[in-house]
């Protein structure tokens, strides 16, 4: 177990760099005015660099809580099963709710979005409502809780 947190410990610490190499760049290379004005390969690096560090931590969210669930407790495997189906049910309700509204404001210079980049815009926002509501009630309810437990 040691030597896989210091493999973790270096791993991180080689993201890290990465990130920071990445962005230094971006910096000094510079960040364009307007996106689409010819010189994106900085933000199109940053963002490419963004999607690989969202899937590393989905990645390792899921696979390793697979990993410590099974050693640990088996039958917990149920409860994040449970707990994957209701995810997966959340973002088919919200992609089905989404209205892929057309985008407003955008200048004659740029292309109109797709109807499915519209629709998954939607739904990203919309899964962002839902859960920042359901964070704050959880906040609320848990205090409440503890303070009916604690009294």
């Amino acid at each position: 177990m040691k030597n896989l947190n210091k493999i973790f410990k270096w791993l991180m610490w080689a993201l890290i760099i990465v990130s920071v190499v990445i962005l230094v760049w971006g910096f000094a290379k510079g960040y364009p005015a307007v996106v689409g004005e010819g010189n994106d390969a900085t933000v199109n690096v940053l963002l490419n660099w963004a999607y690989i560090m969202v899937g590393i931590a989905i990645f390792c969210v899921v696979v390793l809580g697979i990993c410590v669930a099974a050693a640990n407790n088996p039958k917990s495997l149920i409860k994040l099963l449970g707990g994957i189906v209701c995810a997966c049910v959340l973002v088919i309700i919200c992609y089905a709710l989404a209205p892929a509204s057309p985008a407003v404001g955008l200048t004659s210079a740029t292309e109109p979005p797709t109807h499915a980049v519209l629709k998954m815009t939607d739904t990203i926002m919309l899964l962002t409502y839902v859960l920042g509501v359901a964070a704050i009630l959880a906040i609320i309810v848990g205090e409440i809780v503890s303070a009916v437990r604690n009294k």
